[in-house]
């Protein structure tokens, strides 16, 4: 019930910033026309992978804008400790993980509905270039976004507790463009190779996008790994986002 009271707080500081949502909401479905356009000018090579191509893009970019959400709620933690609303409520019986998940379900919620309209989105592209997505694996692709959710949402939380209200956005806007770089949105990651691909491959980043990709292709026996190397991440980062919460808590309350 605690986290519950909590969460519903946050929802309602989320509908009163409307910025934040159509942000979120708004910004892939805008790089997914803008992406369209850029492919439609670039001469294809045949047997060369089609990184801009709708199939490709629209996994691409759903696990992109969550490093959005990402910086919403680094930006949402910051403010309630810099306003001083953490510190009061420190002198009730909510727990460091109370306060996460409290955090997390807004923003979870945010990322889903972000994740259905970008799938959507990419659907009605494709049927404009003559094209279409399997139904079934769309539906299965948000579920299988859980832990990118988890995984993003748990990293603003961990720099929002962390970092003050100035300085943890710009180190969340960091991490976006490290995620575009090493993600693989933008650019063949497998066909380069070499040390840049090893690099990536130590990244969350670089498995979100590639079981995305093939989550939406209905590709299920590649998608297992970086599934579960993406599942992995998030789990860490999520009780790391516990733990640094907790810790900051306490000592605050000193």
């Amino acid at each position: 019930m605690k986290m519950t009271a909590f969460a519903s707080r946050n929802i309602k500081e989320l509908v009163r910033d409307p910025i934040s949502y159509i942000f979120c909401l708004g910004l892939p479905i805008a790089m997914l026309i803008i992406m369209t356009l850029v492919d439609k000018s670039i001469p294809k090579v045949p047997g060369t992978p089609q990184i801009f191509g709708i199939k490709m893009l629209t996994p691409a970019i759903a696990v992109f804008g969550m490093t959005f959400i990402m910086l919403f709620a680094c930006i949402r933690v910051s403010m309630d400790r810099s306003e001083a609303f953490l510190t009061r409520l420190y002198a009730s019986p909510m727990k460091g993980s109370d306060f996460i998940l409290g955090y997390t379900l807004p923003f979870g919620l945010v990322a889903f509905a972000q994740s259905v309209i970008t799938l959507i989105a990419g659907e009605v592209i494709a049927l404009i270039n003559g094209e279409s997505f399997n139904i079934a694996n769309m539906f299965l692709s948000v579920l299988l976004y859980i832990p990118s959710f988890v995984l993003f949402i748990g990293i603003g939380l961990i720099f929002g507790t962390l970092f003050n209200a100035k300085a943890a956005p710009g180190i969340c806007s960091a991490v976006i463009t490290a995620a575009a770089i090493l993600g693989g949105i933008w650019m063949d990651i497998d066909g380069m190779g070499g040390g840049w691909k090893d690099v990536c491959n130590c990244m969350p980043f670089y498995h979100s996008v590639k079981y995305a990709r093939y989550a939406l292709s209905g590709d299920f026996s590649e998608m297992l790994m970086p599934f579960l190397i993406t599942s992995g991440f998030a789990a860490v980062i999520f009780v790391a986002a516990v733990l640094v919460f907790t810790g900051k808590m306490k000592s605050d309350k000193r």
